[in-house]
């Protein structure tokens, strides 16, 4: 039974280890160890993810790195652009947005062409509903280097954090992102039509802040949805209920 579910989860989520996949066993239930679980997908011949080349990292002369390092949320997002085709052929674009610091995707917007105009639209609405960061990576494409952009991010006092050109390990937070976004998901698809790569895609949004375990935050979910207690209005406390009992009628 567990080397079923072990191999279950693994058919299901192809770029996870079998540490993420213990996560995910005990989030339904199993009580087992992470040796055993290694132990498992060893015998059972899983693929292992291949790990990410090592990257030289930028100094500075003064020994400082160039790349700042997020501490809260709001305080550095990143943004740049994916792209994939729907079952005809005909290719569309994805503007990803995440907050590095929780690693929350913000918006994944999907569209068949995206320009200067559509980055401001989406981070636009972000803004208003998050707030305004205090700093926004990007590369150096003409869609985030288009003067109306870097204007309004400068009303804004929103900083700029451009990347140097052939370099996108700079924007490795939302490199490793968009990395997920095609394994997970882009890859496991065939989209008919761009409404149905608009739904899935954003479904796979709300799976990936919600519920998707990531190991730099302890194989926890981004934004894990919290669960309510059920209001139930006929509930009251025994004082409550002995107070709205009517009292029956005296008998002569």
């Amino acid at each position: 039974m567990l080397t079923r579910a072990i191999i279950d989860l693994a058919s299901q989520y192809g770029r996870y280890g079998y540490r993420r996949i213990h996560w995910l066993l005990e989030q339904d239930g199993w009580h087992v160890s992470l040796k055993r679980v290694k132990r498992i997908w060893r015998r059972e011949g899983l693929k292992v993810p291949r790990k990410q080349p090592e990257r030289r990292r930028l100094w500075l002369n003064d020994g400082s790195c160039i790349r700042l390092r997020p501490t809260h949320r709001n305080h550095v997002w990143s943004y740049d652009f994916a792209q994939d085709r729907t079952h005809d052929g005909k290719a569309f674009r994805m503007l990803t947005v995440i907050d590095e610091f929780s690693r929350e995707c913000l918006a994944i917007h999907v569209r068949r062409k995206l320009n200067s105009q559509d980055v401001l639209y989406v981070l636009a609405k972000l803004f208003l509903r998050h707030g305004p960061p205090q700093h926004i990576r990007s590369d150096n494409g003409p869609e985030f280097v288009a003067k109306a952009v870097r204007q309004w991010l400068t009303r804004l006092r929103v900083k700029t954090l451009f990347i140097t050109p052939g370099s996108p390990w700079e924007n490795g937070y939302n490199e490793s992102f968009n990395g997920k976004l095609r394994d997970e998901c882009l890859n496991m698809e065939i989209f008919s039509t761009l409404k149905e790569a608009q739904i899935l895609i954003e479904q796979w949004r709300t799976f990936y802040n919600t519920e998707r375990p990531h190991s730099a935050l302890g194989y926890r979910p981004p934004t894990p949805q919290a669960i309510l207690p059920s209001t139930n209005t006929t509930a009251y406390p025994m004082e409550m209920k002995t107070q709205m009992v009517k009292p029956e009628p005296a008998r002569s």
